[in-house]
């Protein structure tokens, strides 16, 4: 259906993945105050809502560059009319901010409704002008890809522990410790930067559409190779991180996710750098993107792994 394809099912699927598993795996176990099963689906509702209007908008702002980087794609105008697409817009965000908002007062606390505002607004200017300059709607789609995870911190208070470090500062790493927070905080880096990385190479493959109207990404401002190599710099900022999160977790007994990490994640993302200084063609940048989307996929699925052992680890103590 074109409806689907506009607003990129695939990658909604991928976000209600994220979501699920990181309510399952890591706010659940806190027995959450707030997010229960129906609260926690109106979220997780808002935020496909959110996503998919984005998606909408974006491809309305985009509709001349992407009859030139991908013209047998475009949906809008050949089968959607570009009217329809505003109102969806409208109407998607305004249904996701009254979900979050019975949320937000249900928790007497309104004022998280901004967290919804400000990724509508962000992704509203992302299409319109973020997107077309240097570096700034890179970081603004990483950004919003870290506040998928970082939502459950802010609509959940029984998340809100003393943010010492589990490990250095002795605490246990049980229900009612900061591991949670800090669990939240490691993948939604991972989420950050992996992001980062793809956005990137995604500005390499439309390179050309891109610079046909006007606009001034890494690669357009920089060129091909400098872009290559920021991208396998972000990766090792990625690994270096993974790699001693999987030592202090091997230190401290744990065995499936050092072992998931280093041979799902980090080689992964090795392999990769390697692969994406091979090639500066439309259809390698296009398999750089879609592989670290399955390197993606397999960072949230670990979530699975950490809950298995992390409760493991409970029952032993």
């Amino acid at each position: 259906m074109p409806w689907l394809r506009i607003i990129r099912w695939k990658n909604l699927t991928i976000i209600l993945l994220t979501q699920v598993l990181v309510w399952w795996c890591v706010v659940l176990p806190e027995d959450p105050e707030v997010l229960k099963p129906v609260h926690f689906s109106y979220i997780v509702l808002s935020t496909l809502l959110i996503a998919a209007a984005g998606y909408i908008i974006n491809d309305y702002f985009d509709f001349k560059i992407d009859l030139i980087n991908k013209p047998e794609k475009v949906v809008l105008e050949k089968i959607i009319p570009r009217k329809h697409a505003i109102i969806a817009h409208a109407i998607l965000n305004s249904a996701a901010l009254v979900l979050a908002g019975i949320v937000a007062l249900k928790a007497h606390h309104p004022e998280w409704l901004l967290l919804q505002v400000a990724c509508i607004a962000l992704l509203w200017f992302y299409s319109t002008d973020f997107k077309r300059q240097y570096i700034t709607g890179n970081i603004a789609i990483s950004v919003l890809t870290a506040l998928t995870i970082i939502i459950f911190f802010v609509y959940e208070p029984a998340l809100h522990h003393e943010f010492s470090l589990p490990v250095l500062a002795g605490v246990s790493w049980h229900s009612g410790s900061s591991l949670p927070f800090w669990t939240l905080l490691v993948y939604a880096y991972f989420a950050f930067m992996l992001t980062w990385m793809r956005e990137i190479v995604k500005d390499m493959e439309d390179y050309k559409g891109d610079e046909s109207e006007g606009c001034l990404t890494l690669p357009i401002k920089r060129g091909l190779k400098y872009s290559t190599g920021f991208a396998m710099v972000l990766s090792l900022l990625v690994v270096m991180p993974l790699a001693g999160a999987a030592g202090l977790l091997y230190h401290y007994k744990y065995v499936l996710l050092p072992f998931y990490i280093a041979l799902f994640l980090i080689l992964p993302i090795v392999l990769w750098s390697f692969f994406l200084n091979r090639g500066f063609t439309k259809l390698h940048y296009h398999t750089s993107s879609r592989i670290l989307k399955v390197i993606m996929l397999l960072g949230i699925c670990s979530l699975l792994i950490y809950h298995l052992e992390l409760y493991a680890n409970l029952i032993e103590e």
